[in-house]
């Protein structure tokens, strides 16, 4: 997999949205994998999520994102199938993010991600069976597949 980013021709100036250049132009119902977003105000964080999702067969970045509003965005722009989103951001926060990105795409499965324990947000269990929560230091390649699992046969 190619490890370039390259802007979003598709974007505003002021987005960051950085779709995966070999995926650019594919469509949800790709055979290539699950699409996957990442969403992290934390570049590193972004790079470790990339990382994460390379070393999992079956899955692949379809882009990136800063913020909550960018995350709903490329989810418009990139049709993942899965998004791994922070909680905590500035602006829109994972948790309202993840309601507009479910209101819109129903079938989308997120995850949101949080140094915290996610599962205390009270907005995070209302969101239903779409949503996993998971703490940053939990989320493992297994563990991943093993949500995708459940959340793709339920």
């Amino acid at each position: 997999m190619c490890r370039c980013r390259t802007a979003s021709a598709l974007g505003d100036v002021e987005d960051t949205i950085q779709p995966e250049p070999e995926l650019f132009g594919r469509s949800a119902g790709s055979d290539h994998g699950v699409r996957v977003l990442a969403v992290d105000d934390h570049e590193a964080f972004r790079e470790a999520l990339r990382d994460l999702i390379a070393a999992m067969p079956g899955f692949v970045l379809a882009g990136q994102a800063e913020t909550g509003e960018e995350g709903v965005r490329a989810v418009e722009r990139l049709s993942p199938q899965l998004v791994l989103m922070d909680v905590a951001m500035p602006g829109m926060g994972g948790v309202e993010a993840a309601r507009v990105v479910l209101s819109r795409h129903p079938g989308v499965m997120v995850v949101l991600i949080s140094i915290d324990d996610p599962v205390l947000d009270p907005g995070a269990s209302a969101l239903g069976d779409a949503v996993a929560c998971v703490r940053k230091q939990d989320l493992r390649p297994d563990y991943l597949s093993r949500l995708w699992e459940m959340h793709h046969h339920h």
